[in-house]
């Protein structure tokens, strides 16, 4: 199953979702903030921590940009919420269990490993501006390097 992919210029789809903490969070606050929005397919693994800790270690150059980040998995809030606390956190990751969040995005379908293809996750990340329009739209990117290239591709 392939969904339709995002592309800059259109409008990031709304939702509300419960973060770690279990507090309904939703893009609409971002309204007025530029906003990198990413999805991750599983807390505590290698990859997704390495994401993670990236997004961390950059997180003030790209919130003295104007920039703020959230994180989304389809696992349950009780696995972010360790998943946030064991590595240092200071942006929100939020629960996508049922996926929805991640089929209006296109973060979800086919996916390839060692010949094997099947559906999951598909790593992406979204950057919006303040009127809540998507700038990029980037698919099936590297867990490792990634927000060194984004940093790139936004000028930072």
């Amino acid at each position: 199953m392939e969904l339709a992919r995002l592309e800059a210029g259109q409008k990031a789809p709304e939702f509300t979702l419960p973060n770690q903490d279990g507090k309904d969070f939703s893009l609409s606050s971002f309204k007025g903030k530029k906003t990198i929005v990413y999805f991750y397919p599983a807390a505590s693994t290698p990859g997704c921590t390495k994401e993670a800790c990236d997004f961390e270690e950059h997180l003030g150059s790209l919130t003295s940009a104007g920039y703020s980040v959230v994180g989304i998995s389809p696992d349950k809030i009780s696995k972010i919420a360790k998943f946030h606390t064991d590595q240092s956190l200071h942006f929100d990751l939020l629960s996508d269990e049922e996926l929805v969040v991640h089929k209006a995005y296109g973060a979800y379908g086919m996916k390839k490993l060692y010949g094997r293809e099947y559906e999951g996750v598909l790593r992406s990340t979204f950057v919006l501006d303040e009127q809540g329009v998507l700038t990029h739209a980037l698919y099936n990117v590297k867990a490792t390097g990634h927000v060194e290239m984004l940093k790139k591709l936004l000028g930072l």
